[in-house]
């Protein structure tokens, strides 16, 4: 990754790691594709490369992350989607060129059209989207419990308790939190 800017935070979950591109939403926001070669970064390592990206593309590569967003929040929260955020998912998914492949593992791999288009991509990353919203995955939507983060994550857990969207992050963070809280608590009643 080239210096300069923040690491990507990688998932398990296209959409939702899509969504991680822009972290700390309730904080110091943290915006991981600023420029339209980082989303093409970022699309090649999600095994969706595409050959380039204009600035327009990137307006729509964050519009359509930002409907993912309020889509997933909603959904985790269990409250009505909104309107703005569906059209803008679905139109997103019926833009692109995509076909799922088998791989000789056994595994999905999505190919793009010949051109490999932006559209393409974010027209894979909008069904994924589509199948964790409308429950067709084994998993549950959930908020981060970070109050700066709060972001849209899909629990695959066994017990689907999991708090943070990222624990390597936000939950080491909350830990060391905690931490330092309770040793100023014991230091200020050892005195």
């Amino acid at each position: 990754m080239p210096a300069g800017f923040p690491d990507f935070r990688l998932g398990n979950v296209l959409a939702t790691s899509f969504t991680g591109t822009l972290s700390e939403r309730h904080g110091n926001a943290v915006e991981r594709i600023p420029t339209p070669h980082r989303l093409i970064d970022w699309l090649t390592v999600n095994g969706l490369a595409v050959d380039s990206c204009t600035t327009a593309q990137l307006e729509l590569a964050r519009e359509l992350r930002e409907s993912i967003h309020a889509a997933a929040t909603a959904a985790a929260i269990q409250d009505a989607l909104p309107a703005s955020a569906v059209q803008v998912i679905n139109d997103c998914s019926a833009q692109g060129r995509a076909a799922a492949t088998l791989t000789p593992e056994g595994e999905r791999q999505w190919r793009l059209s010949s051109a490999s288009r932006v559209e393409d991509a974010l027209s894979v990353i909008a069904a994924d989207a589509i199948s964790i919203i409308a429950g067709e995955r084994d998993g549950k939507l959930a908020l981060c419990a970070s109050p700066t983060c709060r972001a849209a994550f899909f629990d695959t857990s066994q017990s689907r308790t999991r708090k943070w969207c990222d624990m390597n992050t936000c939950g080491n963070r909350q830990k060391k939190a905690r931490f330092h809280a309770n040793q100023r608590k014991n230091l200020g009643s050892a005195e």
